[in-house]
């Protein structure tokens, strides 16, 4: 028997139907089928779907003479389904990558009646907003079953038909179909969940759920919104009939509920119709109203309810039109906002860079250093190792770190700093004896004489940087390379890590700067760590001993924003067994994406917010990586590193590269995820061609990281030593 039938019905979905079909078929799990329902509609939607069953018979079209409405359509789908379980998939939803194979192992692990999935809202001007999964089940229930009487709460998940699969026979047992008109989700979400005998919660984000600009039925005003009223009159029905006990409280919580959501919504009630409406509303509360009462909500939305139990109409408009008033006022002053802010910002910089340009005329502190990293994301990489390093071979130095307001509390202790943008950091910029950062300061910046600019880098090039960029202009596109050569001219010295950097950097940032070939001070921790400090890491990150950690640190891609490569964190822990552990790690410049959080019950853990990378790597048995810089750091510690590369062809054409990484790598390749899985279960991972790569690679890129890259910056820049 097929695991899952897809009904899809389509109707004025032509322009979204191919990327819902496309995200059901490219699935990695293929126990399924497609049954697309054309409900007789006007567009080439029902083309479409003979399209794809010409060359993919999992797809099954089905073609109406006549539009008979979404809730027919999906019955109509449900009798021609053969799969044990059921998903109706809206024609302009399409499913996340790589779902199927977690809900199949779920559905074939519960055998539940109804398996609920979490989803996204995809709103037309590409932002999304969450769930409310999160807000109803903050622990998630995992993968145990239960009824709606264990669980109530449940009710309060989005009552749709596309997030959740049901059981046939469960379907066919219960006689459960759709009704017309709209709304029809509500007569089948509800009682579906009330007969079940087994519920589950898979908390995985399987569905985007297309929060279309037009078209759809949720901003067309019109009196079919009243068909919501008879879809709950059949709910509380079927309880009746069904004799349903317990759950009526919380039913009737969610019928008014969804009243004052439909009725809230100017898109949808027209204001002749909203008292109509609201009288509807007050009957149906009567009417159903329990003997025992329910939970009436806090706050003003509790203030609603009653007005609907009164059958205040007047009073309810009243304090809607006052909202909407204050509303209204609230906008005009956020636009208005905008502009006096405008101005006052202009006014403010343009003061502060007065002050910035009359303290350039006051004498440099000689004991003065100012630090920064990651256009002042915080104290990390390079800089931070110099300014420890300062502090103890020169304590005559006096070092400040530049950070963002956001980013203040991340500071060790101790750490002198000013917030980036203020008074104090103009002064600091303008009168400082050293600047080190391992990113370019703000081109307002000026190179005074006898001030010393140190320009640490932050890792060890395989894309093209600086002007060798101008050759691929997807990867550069908006960069101003005379600013950047401004920006270079700057440096008195540039910090590197080994000779292939220098001879890279000196090619693409080429001015009169003095190179310090070094090594990189941020991996001397990682060339002195002992054991004692590994295990010190991994009991602070609580990990165990016996446990063996993978981190997966891939870069961003600036020609493909938003991209990030296939990986399939629970797939790569069924191949690591019980003991495995895995930290993932995001670019820094997806800091704003960032959510960190505890270790997970499945043992995968978000590490991107956590500031000091070196731990990371400490902590970590294998780095798993693409064309990140990480993989040099790594290998200090000379243990096992993947190169996973699913699209380094399209990579070095789009965005350039200096080295073949696939003929150079410091250990296995894995071209697609699952060759990723088979470098593990094959052991790959460590063996003896993959320690001889590893060898190689560090005798190129890592023979200066001894543990005292860091002394000889300071040295040579703070103390004015000679090596």
């Amino acid at each position: 028997m097929t695991l899952i039938s897809f009904v899809v019905p389509a109707f004025k979905v032509q322009g979204y139907l191919r990327e819902c079909l496309d995200s059901i078929l490219g699935q990695p799990f293929g126990d399924i089928e497609v049954i697309g329902v054309d409900d007789a509609s006007p567009d080439d939607s029902g083309e479409i779907l003979a399209e794809y069953a010409l060359r993919d018979p999992r797809v099954r079209p089905v073609l109406l003479a006549e539009n008979v409405g979404l809730g027919p359509a999906r019955n109509i789908g449900l009798d021609r389904a053969v799969g044990e379980y059921v998903w109706f998939v809206d024609g302009d939803d399409w499913l996340v990558p790589g779902c199927l194979p977690h809900v199949a192992d779920r559905l074939r692990d519960t055998a539940p009646d109804v398996l609920i999935v979490d989803h996204v809202r995809a709103h037309w001007n590409n932002t999304g907003t969450r769930s409310a999964m999160r807000d109803v089940f903050p622990v998630p229930p995992g993968a145990a079953t239960f009824a709606l009487r264990e669980r109530p709460e449940t009710l309060k998940l989005l009552h749709t038909a596309w997030n959740r699969l049901v059981r046939r026979e469960f379907l066919l047992e219960r006689g459960l179909r759709f009704e017309p008109g709209w709304y029809e989700d509500v007569s089948f979400s509800y009682p579906a969940l009330m007969a079940a005998g087994r519920i589950g919660v898979l908390d995985r984000i399987c569905l985007n759920y297309r929060q279309r600009r037009t078209g759809a039925i949720t901003k067309t005003r019109g009196d079919r919104h009243f068909e919501v009223f008879a879809q709950w009159h059949r709910v509380f029905a079927l309880m009746d009939r069904w004799k349903v006990t317990g759950l009526r409280p919380a039913v009737f919580e969610r019928m008014i509920w969804h009243y004052l959501t439909v009725l809230g919504n100017g898109d949808r009630i027209a204001p002749e119709l909203r008292a109509p409406f609201f009288a509807q509303m007050h009957a149906d509360y009567v009417r159903f109203l329990p003997p025992e009462g329910y939970p009436v909500p806090p706050g003003a939305e509790g203030l609603k309810h009653r007005l609907v139990a009164a059958g205040r109409w007047r009073t309810f408009s009243a304090l809607r039109e006052a909202h909407q008033a204050g509303e209204t006022a609230r906008r005009a002053r956020r636009r208005v906002t905008p502009v006096v802010r405008r101005t006052a910002r202009r006014a403010r910089d343009l003061a502060l860079g007065e002050y910035y340009r009359a303290e350039l005329h006051r004498p440099i502190d000689p004991t003065l250093a100012v630090y920064a990293a990651y256009w002042y994301r915080g104290y990390s990489c390079n800089p931070a190792a110099i300014y420890e390093a300062a502090r103890r071979l020169a304590p005559q130095v006096r070092g400040v770190w530049i950070v963002r307001r956001d980013r203040v509390s991340a500071l060790p202790p101790g750490v002198e700093y000013v917030v980036a943008g203020t008074r104090e950091y103009h002064r600091v910029l303008a009168r400082a004896r050293w600047l080190v950062n391992n990113v370019n300061f703000p081109d307002f910046v000026r190179k005074r004489q006898g001030s010393v600019h140190v320009q640490t880098h932050h890792g060890t090039p395989v894309k093209v940087m600086g002007l060798d960029q101008q050759r691929y202009p997807v990867g550069a596109m908006g960069m101003n390379f005379a600013g950047l050569l401004r920006r270079v001219d700057r440096w008195d010295y540039s910090i590197t890590s080994n000779s292939f950097s220098t001879q890279m950097w000196e090619r693409a940032y080429p001015a009169d700067y003095t190179t310090l070939e070094v090594g990189y001070p941020r991996n001397d921790r990682l060339a002195l760590a002992t054991a004692e400090d590994r295990g010190q890491v991994r009991a602070a990150l609580d990990i165990a001993p016996d446990e063996y950690v993978v981190l997966y640190a891939p870069t961003h891609r600036e020609h493909l924003p938003g991209w990030r490569p296939p990986f399939d964190p629970d797939r790569m822990l069924d191949v690591l067994g019980p003991r495995g552990r895995l930290l993932m790690r995001s670019h820094y410049f997806h800091d704003r994406e960032r959510h960190p959080r505890g270790p997970a019950a499945d043992g995968v853990r978000d590490v991107s917010a956590y500031d000091r990378v070196e731990d990371l790597y400490l902590a970590a048995d294998v780095l798993v990586t693409d064309y990140s810089s990480a993989m040099f750091d790594y290998a200090v510690l000379d243990r096992p590193i993947v190169v996973y590369a699913p699209d380094w062809d399209a990579y070095r054409v789009a965005r350039g590269v200096y080295f073949d990484l696939l003929a150079e790598p410091p250990g296995a390749v894995a071209l697609d995820f699952p060759g990723l899985l088979d470098v593990f279960r094959s052991g790959a991972v460590d063996d003896e061609v993959a320690e001889l790569a590893r060898t190689a690679f560090r005798a190129r890129f890592c023979a200066l990281d001894d543990g005292h890259a860091a002394e000889r910056v300071v040295r040579r820049v703070f103390l004015d030593e000679t090596p």
